[in-house]
């Protein structure tokens, strides 16, 4: 039985923060921050938003509004390493706030940035092994303006709220995905960091002053493992399907900045016209930005049946992952 993405959805808040408001904050100019990420803007949830509510916003995008119309779901995964709150998983409220009957397994992965594609991966294996005749509500949603440190311009120029949803489920042999491969370099994972707030060291007023509950990363070090990582990983799993890139149609990336794309896809000798964008008009949306991207590059020029994806990523951990399918 083949298994792969029936439906997307996607959700990103309406407010636009622009580069000169990020500039005015960092204490750097938008030409800067332009130059160095090809960001432009980025969407900002309102305060009173969970993560939730924008996971909620990307589903029912993808549902529609006729609930009597809905597939029968049996597992809710969302990726996220925003959460609505330490415990219980964000995929419980976001179960909750759809009303889905049955009560599906439903829990989190944080993968980081990359966490799209290990919970792509696991509902896989789910409807594979255990639920073959339902479906998987996958979810990749952050809100990372609730956690940047806004006078850092290395890291707040990058990030903006958002969601992407995809609906799981069988579809007929010779379609879906095809091959996916994950990997995790925990030596490094200091790269990419909230440092408080866990049991390893708790957000006490001293952590707080310290701004030890923001984000932080080594964006240098991140390019340079992302660079020898990515085309290492894509290979591999181009190799698993019996491709090659030139029988690729599209590739998404993870949206980590315009500029690194930009570096990927020269690197990997691909077409621009074959690398959709959001970055420059979203920037970062962390686990979000490969099903906001797939879906937005859907509604710009349709997937065509049998039109070959490959979606590629990496985030903290340090965490990498790849995944081929055709479109169904």
């Amino acid at each position: 039985m083949a298994i792969g993405i029936t439906r997307l959805g996607a959700y990103v808040p309406p407010d636009i923060v622009d580069n000169a408001t990020v500039a005015a904050w960092s204490g750097t100019t938008p030409e800067w921050i332009h130059e160095r990420t090809g960001i432009d803007g980025r969407r900002y949830a309102a305060p009173g938003t969970d993560t939730s509510d924008l996971a909620v916003a990307a589903a029912l995008d993808l549902l529609g509004a006729d609930r009597a119309r809905w597939p029968r779901i049996g597992s809710v995964i969302v990726a996220t390493s925003t959460g609505d709150r330490p415990q219980p998983a964000t995929a419980a409220a976001l179960q909750h706030k759809l009303r889905l009957p049955g009560s599906p397994a439903s829990f989190d992965v944080n993968a980081v940035c990359c966490g799209f594609l290990f919970a792509l991966a696991i509902a896989d294996g789910l409807l594979r092994h255990r639920t073959p005749d339902g479906s998987a509500l996958v979810v990749g949603a952050d809100m990372y303006s609730r956690i940047t440190n806004r006078s850092d311009r290395r890291t707040v120029s990058l990030f903006g709220d958002g969601a992407g949803a995809a609906l799981v489920g069988p579809v007929p042999d010779g379609f879906g995905l095809h091959a996916s491969r994950l990997v995790t370099d925990g030596d490094l994972r200091g790269l990419v960091e909230v440092p408080a707030g866990g049991t390893a060291k708790a957000l006490d007023q001293e952590a707080y002053a310290a701004g030890e509950h923001l984000f932080r990363m080594d964006g240098r070090a991140v390019r340079d493992y992302v660079l020898t990582t990515l085309p290492k990983l894509v290979g591999e799993v181009l190799d698993e399907s019996g491709l090659t890139l030139d029988d690729i149609d599209r590739v998404v990336f993870h949206q980590a900045n315009t500029r690194l794309l930009e570096q990927c896809s020269r690197d990997l000798g691909l077409d621009p016209a074959r690398v959709p964008l959001t970055a420059p008009r979203y920037g970062n949306t962390g686990a979000a930005s490969i099903p906001v991207t797939l879906h937005d590059a859907h509604l710009r020029q349709p997937l065509r049946r049998g039109e070959r994806v490959l979606l590629a990523g990496v985030g903290g951990g340090m965490s990498a992952g790849a995944a081929v399918m055709t479109w169904y």
